[in-house]
């Protein structure tokens, strides 16, 4: 998976808004502050974001922007589809139209299983887990083994 600069700033514009008081409406300029993330670019991701119902907008002197929903009830993978589409595409064709034969027939199946895997991680985990920097465990124990292997091939700095 390929996670373009757009969808990332989106997540993390996303969990900022997470971060904040319940209620409160978070200024773009504040956003992009807070983040580091280009103003220009951070209004065409709220856009999309509130094209596709996850935040909301609110106008005049103290306007902002909300999460539209509460933050248990958005996963990772709702901001990432609304800015990329599909969690992971080949070629961007449905895995059911793609054109393998012979030997790599069964690849289509190891696609759908990348696919499932990456929806096991990016939709139970919340706006609110990464907010509060408590992922659920099976996410917590994949990323943690994740670090061992990096580690035991020297990939990762001990400590």
């Amino acid at each position: 998976m390929r996670m373009s600069a757009k969808a990332e700033y989106a997540v993390r514009a996303m969990v900022q808004l997470a971060a904040a008081e319940p209620g409160a409406v978070t200024k773009t300029d504040d956003l992009a502050r807070a983040q580091a993330i280009p103003p220009q670019f951070l209004v065409d991701i709220l856009a999309a974001l509130r094209s596709d119902r996850l935040v909301r907008s609110h106008r005049g002197r103290d306007g902002g922007y909300t999460l539209a929903r509460a933050a248990t009830d958005i996963s990772i993978a709702d901001v990432l589809r609304c800015i990329d589409g599909p969690l992971a595409s080949v070629r961007d064709l449905g895995l059911g139209d793609l054109p393998y034969t012979g030997p790599t027939a069964v690849l289509t199946d190891v696609w759908r299983a990348l696919r499932a895997s990456m929806r096991a991680v990016l939709e139970q985990t919340s706006l609110a887990d990464v907010a509060a920097g408590a992922l659920p465990a099976e996410v917590t124990a994949l990323a943690d083994d994740y670090r061992a292997q990096e580690l035991a091939r020297g990939r990762l700095p001990a400590g």
